[in-house]
């Protein structure tokens, strides 16, 4: 064997050794918000986002889904200020939406983000429902602001759900995954979720059913 064959042959296991010693390492537990929204829906255009892996504190993972909406769609509206409530998507309302956009999330902005949600919840905080100045859309930009993105509330699209969330990835470059794919495509190709092995994880709400 010449000398050049020998340095090849070592080259070739030092890349066999680490890429086993690499997949033999645990996945860093992260949580990563996406942001979704359905165009044309049921009743109006919505705006949501989506809570998905395992706290680095470790603990249960978690896959879940959150909106705002009012309570009742009905003429009134239009004219003001009526009771709202956090929506949960069901997994066929999801279906039907896109994913625009992800960012991962420290255990902090997390946590936020939960209690976002807790202070929106007509059950626990302010669940006010304006359609010009607290929508589904206002909702997601404050979920924004709370994973660290920066969010310019445009007022030409606070009734938009794409085409705001669109604007937020395009002045977040570099700090975003752009993904604009249909929830069919997108979910397809999540991995599974693994739990990690620290104890002591960020408490979350129950995933969506």
């Amino acid at each position: 064997m010449t000398d050049l064959s020998r340095i090849v042959r070592r080259f070739c296991l030092s890349l066999l050794l680490a890429s086993g010693l690499l997949a033999s390492l645990p996945a860093s537990a992260q949580v990563t918000v996406t942001f979704w929204s359905q165009e044309f829906g049921e009743n109006f255009p919505h705006a949501f986002f989506q809570l998905r892996g395992t706290p680095q504190a470790g603990g249960a993972p978690v896959d879940a889904y959150y909106g705002f909406t009012a309570k009742a769609i009905s003429p009134a509206i239009l004219w003001g200020t009526v009771a709202g409530r956090i929506d949960r998507p069901t997994p066929g309302y999801v279906r039907k939406s896109n994913a625009h956009f992800s960012a991962v999330v420290t255990d902090a902005q997390y946590n936020a983000l939960l209690a976002l949600v807790r202070e929106w919840d007509d059950k626990m905080g302010d669940g006010d429902y304006n359609l010009n100045r607290r929508n589904c859309v206002h909702f997601i930009a404050e979920a924004m602001r709370r994973a660290g993105l920066q969010v310019v509330e445009e007022k030409k699209l606070m009734k938009k759900p794409r085409s705001f969330t669109q604007s937020i990835a395009a002045m977040n470059v570099g700090r975003v995954a752009v993904i604009e794919q249909d929830a069919r495509e997108y979910l397809a190709g999540l991995p599974p979720l693994a739990v990690a092995p620290a104890p002591g994880a960020a408490g979350a709400l129950a995933p969506a059913r």
